[in-house]
């Protein structure tokens, strides 16, 4: 079934809180293989500069798991979650997160098209992620939705 791409682009998305625990980014820097003691110590995070442990690359793309259903949205424009591949994501980053920091994600659908006569369609949601109000970073996921039974 095709997606309803005004209904996807008009879709309102609710926020939601997060806390950052160290535990979660020992963890997180560990499974990417992230070396750099500053992400797992919290001295040798002192030493280089910070305040806690950083935010590891990439870990607020696990942050937007944590919300109430992570891919509602997907089941409200009836899309087969069988049919969902992960696209693309990418992050820009306008200050450092830390453990100890409660963040707000706020995700919104910014695009939504097809290619391929149909065949494939892509979901572009972007999360604005504030502390206290000031944009922290900004995470952009691109979900692709399969329609086999369209022949391209």
């Amino acid at each position: 079934m095709a997606i309803d791409l005004d209904k996807a682009k008009s879709l309102e998305l609710a926020p939601f809180t997060v806390d950052v625990e160290r535990g979660r980014l020992r963890f997180f820097a560990a499974a990417i293989g992230e070396t750099d003691p500053a992400y797992s110590d919290l001295d040798a995070a002192k030493q280089a500069g910070h305040r806690d442990l950083p935010v590891p690359p990439s870990f607020f793309f696990s942050l937007e798991l944590d919300g109430p259903h992570p891919f509602g949205y997907l089941a409200e424009l009836g899309v087969d979650l069988r049919t969902v591949l992960h696209g693309e994501q990418s992050f820009t980053y306008h200050s450092i997160a830390y453990a100890g920091d409660t963040l707000t994600l706020q995700p919104r659908i910014v695009d939504a098209y097809s290619k391929k006569g149909g065949a494939l369609e892509f979901v572009v949601k972007q999360t604005d992620i504030t502390r206290d109000g000031a944009l922290v970073a900004e995470a952009t996921a691109v979900v692709v939705v399969r329609h086999l039974e369209v022949q391209s």
